[in-house]
């Protein structure tokens, strides 16, 4: 009696511990399946976001038939900002203070190169 009662302890001991291990297991692998999934989202928001700002920039300043307003300028500004770029926000401040049309345009250049080099695949 006490030997059966002893391997039926022994199979309820060994079915948690597998039961311990496979969960465990799937949470590991669902862990990284969701780290994964964070950082296809992440690079979507960034690649949404260059996309939005070199869409803008191309049709208020490279399209336009007067000199940018302020508003226009304002909004172009916040849209790099919010990219939160080091390297797109310093090229941007070397557009903006460009003093000549040659400048502005390298400038421009540049800007655009840096762009589309942050778009993610």
């Amino acid at each position: 009696m006490e030997s059966k009662k002893r391997i039926v302890l022994i199979i309820v001991i060994g079915a948690l511990i597998i039961g311990n291990v496979f969960f465990a297991l799937n949470y590991f692998l669902l862990n990284r399946e969701l780290n994964s999934a964070y950082s296809i989202r992440d690079k979507a928001e960034v690649n949404t976001k260059v996309v939005n700002f070199a869409s803008m920039f191309v049709k208020k300043v490279l399209q336009a038939d007067k000199e940018v307003d302020f508003e226009t300028r304002l909004s172009l500004e916040n849209a790099v900002r919010d990219l939160k770029d080091k390297e797109v926000m310093e090229e941007w401040q070397n557009f903006t203070g460009s003093s000549t049309e040659a400048e502005a345009q390298n400038s421009v250049k540049k800007l655009l190169e840096i762009l589309i080099s942050k778009i993610q695949k």
